[in-house]
């Protein structure tokens, strides 16, 4: 990549990310435009997948929402996302947690807890 799409994707990077992986549970409050309005809306699940590098990183959290499972995916780096807090820190083994979608009840949200 050339030096000068890498001084400009530096540019565009958030600095105040909080250090999380695969398998945290984490509350991620994302800016919402409705109408001529702007809210924060929270979303709180565990991350079962991070992808991509510099100003392009994703990451994946799923929650369980009245029986149904839901995922979202945010741009690490994205000016609409607000904050990230890391609730509860897991300790996996894998770097998808693919597996907690054939999961049902309280077991999809049980991850070990680890340090």
């Amino acid at each position: 990549m050339s030096l000068i799409i890498q001084e400009i994707e530096k540019a565009q990077m958030k600095k105040e990310i909080p250090q999380f992986n695969v398998g945290d549970t984490v509350k991620v409050y994302s800016k919402i435009v409705e109408g001529g309005k702007e809210r924060l809306h929270g979303f709180e699940g565990i991350v079962i997948k991070r992808q991509g590098g510099g100003s392009r990183e994703t990451f994946t959290a799923r929650k369980i929402f009245q029986g149904v499972g839901v995922e979202r995916t945010f741009v690490l780096h994205s000016p609409r996302l607000e904050k990230i807090e890391v609730l509860r820190s897991g300790k996996v083994r894998r770097a998808k947690l693919y597996y907690l979608r054939e999961r049902i009840g309280s077991q999809a949200t049980k991850v070990e807890e680890g340090v």
